[in-house]
């Protein structure tokens, strides 16, 4: 139970961001309650052993880091250790009669030559290198201003000082510059991927929220490079948490907050359950890492459009990695960074189309990466020694939507049809590479927009709490994107302005906000 009647904050939520917001404010001086649902801290940037009987740790949800500022990292001394991957992606395609594919990773001849080989020509890959160059400047320019009071878009829009980038990623939607740049299907579909993940668009959607997915996908760190955090995403959450109580920062787990109430100023009360009955806590600011949805209803107001998810979450434990129908890539290179399955910019249009109109897609689009590979310390010496691996699959434009009748029966037909579409490139099947656990059963959990929303309270589903908003003020933002509607509450998760991904920047913000920086 709370040691105390009252404190200075009180953070709901003990995911990453609510700890990053605790780390923050009691280093000064405050004094911080975080309430946490569940059993343990972490959110959805856990490391779990979902496989009975088999040691091996699996970044269950979130699994990447790009967005975490090293400015957080610095601040709060956290013990944390990214890994570059040396494969950014290879993306596997038939061609004139043969299996061939993509590979782009950290040596530009190999790259440059993976380009020629598949596109016949140079044109291609000078395309890549010039749109990524401009992604990059803009990277160097705009992250920087995610732990800064929210720029006036204007003032972004001059740090920017490229009114090229600046229509093509911030006014237009994302499929025109796609279009302009690159002519390769497969090309043009590798670019699109990052505008899709968790967001269910097309390239020419007018609501540009493709776009706004895109340049969170390509600014991380100014560089926009995906890094693995070894010994699981758990190890972020829990050196975060060390940071939080070392600060001397109180985190009170099987705490579900039940209301909110507040003068709007300098007084709040938070209602909680436990297993043992109900309680209350008196605070001066309220700190909320839920989702604008529930924050609502905990303040008894009318909550916001619904948010939606749109994907599928495999986690998978293999023996060994399968071979590959290319013959040129190796599956240890193939599988290190991001293996591109149905990914091609035709395919992703038809999927969308097909998903819209309330059909699972019949070539479902996905991306699968071999955390072991990377970081083989999530596995147990018995099975790092026998060669197994970790497979992580993210599918794409699977809304929340197609499961609303018949979850678990439409999730077996989704996660079969995945499959057979990572199969159609392989040499084996994967079946019969998966691991069993302790009863016999195969080494794989599927979970969709319905099973986030129940296991983690993330409405619809959506991994970003609601559509992602420009890192710029917009009507009603206030000063860091922060704020609601009260005061003395302040909204510290992913739904904040610049909120999403595994980051700690909405939670920093608050902790800005709170101490009137």
């Amino acid at each position: 139970m709370p040691a105390h009647e009252r404190y200075d904050a009180v953070i709901v939520g003990g995911g990453h961001n609510g700890l990053v917001a605790a780390a923050y404010l009691a280093r000064a001086g405050r004094s911080v309650l975080v309430l946490e649902r569940l059993g343990s801290t972490g959110g959805a940037a856990v490391s779990s052993r979902p496989f009975a009987g088999l040691e091996a740790r699996l970044s269950r949800y979130s699994y990447l880091v790009s967005l975490l500022p090293r400015k957080i990292v610095r601040d709060l001394g956290l013990e944390l250790t990214l890994r570059k991957r040396p494969v950014s992606s290879y993306t596997p395609v038939r061609r004139d009669g043969r299996a061939t594919g993509l590979l782009v990773d950290d040596r530009a001849d190999a790259t440059r030559q993976s380009f020629e080989q598949l596109t016949g020509g140079t044109a291609e890959y000078r395309a890549w290198e010039d749109f990524y160059g401009m992604t990059r400047r803009v990277a160097e320019r705009v992250f920087p201003t995610l732990t800064e009071p929210l720029p006036a878009r204007e003032e972004l829009r001059r740090r920017v000082d490229d009114d090229t980038a600046w229509r093509m990623l911030f006014e237009e939607p994302l499929g025109a510059a796609v279009e302009a740049y690159f002519h390769d299907d497969l090309v043009r579909g590798v670019v699109l991927t990052d505008a899709l993940i968790g967001t269910f668009a097309e390239s020419h959607d007018p609501s540009l929220k493709q776009n706004r997915c895109f340049l969170y996908h390509v600014i991380g760190n100014g560089t926009g490079d995906w890094d693995v955090p070894v010994g699981g995403m758990g190890q972020l959450t829990d050196a975060l948490a060390a940071a939080a109580r070392s600060a001397g920062a109180e985190l009170a787990t099987g705490h579900q907050v039940t209301g909110i109430e507040t003068d709007g100023d300098r007084q709040a009360e938070v209602a909680y359950r436990t297993a043992e009955g109900y309680g209350t806590v008196a605070a001066g600011h309220v700190l909320v890492g839920a989702s604008p949805h529930e924050l609502a209803a905990l303040l008894g107001e009318e909550p916001p459009a619904a948010a939606e998810g749109a994907q599928l979450k495999v986690n998978m434990l293999l023996k060994r990695l399968p071979q590959l129908r290319d013959p040129a890539v190796d599956p240890r290179q193939a599988f290190a960074g991001t293996f591109h399955i149905a990914e091609g910019y035709e395919q992703l249009a038809t999927a969308y189309t097909e998903a819209a109109a309330g059909r699972l897609p019949s070539a479902p689009p996905s991306e699968i990466y071999c955390h072991s590979l990377t970081d083989p310390t999530i596995l147990g010496p018995e099975l790092a020694e026998r060669g197994y691996h970790t497979l992580t699959l993210f599918g794409l434009h699977t809304p929340a939507r197609l499961f609303a009748a018949e979850n678990d029966a439409v999730r077996e037909r989704l996660l079969a049809s995945t499959l057979a579409q990572l199969d159609s490139h392989l040499a084996e099947p994967l079946a019969g590479c998966l691991a069993e656990d302790a009863e016999g059963r195969p080494c794989i959990e599927a979970k969709t927009p319905l099973d986030l929303e129940r296991d983690l309270r993330l409405p619809g589903g959506n991994i970003f709490h609601r559509d992602l908003a420009f890192p710029h003020a917009q009507e009603s933002t206030g000063r860091w994107g922060v704020e609601t509607g009260h005061a003395n509450v302040l909204l510290c998760g992913a739904g904040a302005v610049r909120g999403g991904g595994v980051s700690g920047i909405p939670g920093h913000n608050a902790a800005m906000a709170l101490l009137g920086h």
